[in-house]
């Protein structure tokens, strides 16, 4: 379409948090859903994500797939629901409401820090801890 331009290029290099998912698609939703994730790529069949990309706006993002197992061939096996992460957001308060509505389970509503960040907790239907908050952490040294 004329005036249209699309971007080719690959972010940057990032750190790039895995996890596993018994309902991988289910807990991919939810993430969406509840925080904003946007669905970047979901490759695998049927029920099964062997690979999914969901970007967190700011920057960065995670990848997950389903859960396959302690099998010997599958030497990144991560047991579901022992994931924790947290992300940057400028808007906590907010965050925090839409989080709750999607039904994530609270382990302390948003509150101030003493390293001046607004930040809360949560947990997914999966189990996995997810901290959100306004600390973008300190300059690095040169």
């Amino acid at each position: 379409m004329a005036g249209m331009t699309t971007t080719t290029t690959t972010p940057a290099p990032q750190v790039w948090p895995t996890l596993r998912a018994r309902d991988a698609r289910a807990l991919i939703a939810f993430l969406v859903e509840a925080f904003g994730f946007e669905e970047t790529a979901v490759y695998g069949e049927g029920e099964r994500v062997d690979h999914a990309q969901l970007c967190w706006p700011p920057g960065g993002g995670i990848m997950l797939g389903s859960d396959r197992g302690r099998e010997e061939e599958n030497p990144w096996w991560l047991p579901p629901g022992t994931f924790g992460a947290y992300a940057v957001t400028d808007d906590p308060d907010a965050l925090f409401e839409r989080a709750t509505k999607a039904g994530a389970e609270v382990l302390y509503g948003p509150r101030d820090t003493d390293y001046g960040s607004r930040e809360f907790a949560v947990r997914d239907p999966e189990g996995n801890l997810w901290s959100f908050g306004s600390y973008r952490g300190e300059p690095r040294r040169a």
